[in-house]
């Protein structure tokens, strides 16, 4: 079991900013990615970011390109997601997740929600002014 602790949401005004983090307490984690992913109610849950544990290469949602970054510190275990720029269609529970070896699905493999074995309890972002 690797436990995942999701922190930084909260209530922001459109055009405002967020940070999450993500820890994964007691233990150095030495899997192959961690990724941030969303849903929103009635939806399914999305892809957002995700960073190679290995060598911190990111991918990012097209529609969070330029807003949204993920980073890492291997030193805390954690993994942050700094959101800027936040729209109401960016408002959801933003969970943090682990893929703790070699992707299932390789095409895409950052996106997929099977390659990925362990979940936090999520966070709320809610973007309203």
């Amino acid at each position: 079991q690797v436990p995942l602790a999701e922190s930084g949401g909260g209530l922001v005004q459109p055009g405002g900013s967020l940070r999450l983090s993500c820890v994964v307490p007691g233990i150095t984690f030495s899997g192959y990615a961690m990724g941030w992913f969303r849903q929103a109610p009635g939806k399914e849950r999305d892809f957002v970011a995700a960073i190679k544990w290995i060598d911190a290469t990111t991918y990012h949602e097209n529609s969070v390109k330029g807003r949204f970054t993920i980073s890492r510190d291997n030193g805390k275990n954690t993994v942050y997601l700094q959101m800027n720029s936040l729209r109401p269609e960016d408002e959801a529970v933003y969970y943090c997740a682990a893929m703790t070896r070699f992707p299932r699905q390789i095409s895409n493999w950052w996106a997929a929600l099977v390659n990925y074995d362990y979940w936090g309890q999520g966070t709320q972002v809610t973007v309203s002014s």
